[in-house]
C-alpha cells in the first residue's frame, strides 16, 4: 500500500448458524440465488425456494437484518441493506450405521454446515437496488438470457428442430390422419 492512501472500508454486520444439518453443497446452490440482493429481493427469493435450505439461509438473514437494526451506532434499517456475501463452510460430519445384507454396515455421512451471512448499505456500496447479481455462463458459452431479438431455435440432440410455423399439433395431425382414412374408405368403395 502506497503512503498517504489509506482504505476505508464500509461497515458491514454479519450472523452465523452453526452445525446446520444441511449439506454445504445443497446450502450452496441456494446462496447463489440471494448473492449481492437487497434485503427484500432476498427474502422474497429465500420464501419462493422449494429447497431445504432457505429455510436456514433466511433464518440467518432475519438474524443479520435485526442485528444491523439493534446497533445504535449504525441506524440502518433493514430495507436498506444488501447482501453483501454469503458463505457456507462445511462442517464436521456425523457418522452413522446402517445394518445391511449378510452382517454387513453402511456408512451414512449426516453432513453439516456453518452459514455466514454479510449485510452492508445499499448507498455505501454504489449498487442499484434491483440489481442482480452477474450470472455464470451456460456451458455452452451462451449467456443464459439471451439478448432481445436473438433468441435461436434450439437444436435437437439429431438434427435441427423446425421453426415452430413448420411444426404440426396433435390435433392437427389426428385430422390429417382422419381425412386419410376417409379417402381411403372412399377409395376402396368405388372400386
Amino acid at each position: 500500500m502506497a503512503a498517504g492512501t489509506s482504505t476505508t472500508r464500509s461497515p458491514t454486520v454479519r450472523a452465523q448458524a452453526k452445525w446446520v444439518r444441511t449439506p454445504a453443497r445443497k446450502a450452496r446452490v441456494v446462496a447463489e440465488h440471494i448473492r449481492g440482493r437487497s434485503v427484500p429481493e432476498a427474502r422474497t427469493v429465500l420464501a419462493f425456494t422449494t429447497r431445504a435450505a432457505a429455510r436456514d439461509i433466511e433464518k440467518v438473514l432475519a438474524s443479520a437484518v435485526a442485528n444491523a437494526e439493534s446497533r445504535p451506532d449504525l441506524l440502518w434499517h433493514g430495507d436498506d441493506l444488501f447482501v453483501a456475501s454469503v458463505t457456507i463452510d462445511e462442517g464436521p460430519t456425523l457418522k452413522r450405521w446402517r445394518a445391511r445384507a449378510r452382517g454387513r454396515v453402511a456408512r451414512i455421512k449426516r453432513r453439516t454446515c456453518h452459514i455466514t451471512v454479510q449485510l452492508a448499505p445499499v448507498a455505501q456500496s454504489g449498487l442499484a437496488v434491483a440489481e442482480a447479481p452477474k450470472r455464470r455462463k451456460t456451458p455452452q458459452g451462451e449467456a443464459p438470457e439471451a439478448a432481445e431479438g436473438t433468441t435461436k431455435p434450439k437444436a435437437a440432440a439429431k438434427g435441427t428442430v423446425k421453426p415452430k410455423s413448420e411444426t404440426t399439433s396433435k390435433s392437427s395431425r389426428a385430422a390429417g390422419a382422419r381425412a386419410k382414412r376417409a379417402r381411403k374408405k372412399t377409395e376402396t368403395e368405388g372400386s
